[in-house]
């Protein structure tokens, strides 16, 4: 991995064009930045796009302890309240929310992961599609091999 960490002065340090100073593997917000061969550092994320990530996988984060770990912590400190039957469906507050409420919030907040995370890809230019083939002159574009081999 490369050492990112140093910031000391240099002397023979080069300025591009504009006067700017080139960066040391820093955050570049005028270049164009291949997001998805930069460095990752959870803890100090190197590009805008992975701390725009890195705030959408820490809410979701948050969320899921919230509504997993809540009902069964809210019974734990409140049984009197929470193995009440809920006046509409007749159940126990605590057995409606722990085998309900926690695997319904799981995969609404899958979805709303997998939501913020294509428009965030959308707004980086982050493109996943593999349906590009550049086709050349001996080998068909249609004919690709899925096994990643050569196509005859």
């Amino acid at each position: 991995m490369i050492d990112n960490s140093g910031h000391e002065q240099d002397e023979t340090r080069s300025d591009d064009a504009d006067g700017r100073i080139a960066t040391d593997g820093g955050v570049d917000t005028d270049a164009d930045v291949d997001y998805l061969e930069a460095e990752v550092n959870l803890l100090k994320p190197s590009t805008p796009f992975m701390r725009d990530h890195l705030k959408q996988v820490w809410a979701g984060f948050i969320a899921w302890v919230i509504l997993t770990w809540g009902p069964v912590t809210a019974t734990y400190l409140a049984p009197e309240v929470m193995t009440q039957p809920i006046p509409v469906l007749n159940f126990p507050a605590h057995y409606f929310s722990v085998a309900f409420l926690a695997p319904t919030s799981s995969l609404v907040l899958a979805y709303l992961y997998s939501r913020s995370r294509d428009k965030l890809d959308e707004k980086y230019g982050i493109d996943h599609s593999t349906a590009a083939v550049e086709s050349q002159d001996d080998v068909d574009a249609d004919a690709a091999a899925t096994d990643g081999g050569e196509s005859r």
